[in-house]
């Protein structure tokens, strides 16, 4: 799967996701040890303003002051048009070897992309899960994603947003979804 076409998908699947997402359901606990479901809303929308201002040239300090970002009223309005924004400004880029300042360090574009693509499809199922909805995607997206968050496995645990990283009991023929959510901490 394009990568460009990743992060259509990728969207596509945290709209979908969002518009089952009641107002009674804001303060409802997520996967996400930390989060709510408004903070995690509050999250999504916070890394798409993000990755924007970082494709736009933002310095690592104008970055960093993203992270204490919170949005009242309607967020899901919000995080739905910062998706919107972010795929428009993803769809103008030329040059994927660009480096851009990310709160990790200097990175191409290119990472930041898969980054974004991984935050959003993942997070789509953190939110589906929060709201007991089933979530499964698209076996290219779970490929795209898994190939891309593979290489991270031996340290993946230590980076402090994947919970406990791998159970190291899944089986390498279990289903790609499984895997996948598996690999980066989460235990349905």
């Amino acid at each position: 799967m394009d990568p460009l076409d990743a992060i259509d998908a990728a969207s596509a699947t945290l709209a979908g996701i969002l518009d089952q997402v009641g107002p009674d359901q804001m303060d409802s606990p997520t996967p996400c040890d930390a989060w709510n479901v408004r903070e995690l809303i509050n999250h999504l929308t916070m890394g798409n303003e993000m990755s924007i201002a970082m494709m736009d040239g933002a310095t690592q300090e104008e970055v960093t002051a993203f992270t204490s970002r919170q949005y009242a009223g309607d967020v899901r309005a919000l995080c739905r048009s910062s998706i919107e924004a972010q795929l428009i400004r993803f769809h103008e880029v030329d040059d994927w070897d660009v480096i851009v300042h990310h709160l990790i360090g200097d990175i191409p574009a290119s990472q930041l992309l898969g980054f974004r693509i991984t935050d959003l499809a993942l997070h789509a199922w953190d939110l589906a899960s929060a709201i007991g909805s089933e979530l499964r995607l698209s076996d290219d997206l779970a490929i795209q994603i898994y190939e891309f968050m593979k290489p991270m496995e031996p340290f993946i645990a230590t980076v402090g947003v994947f919970g406990d990283g791998p159970s190291g009991a899944m089986a390498a023929d279990a289903d790609l979804q499984q895997r996948l959510l598996d690999l980066t901490g989460r235990r349905p």
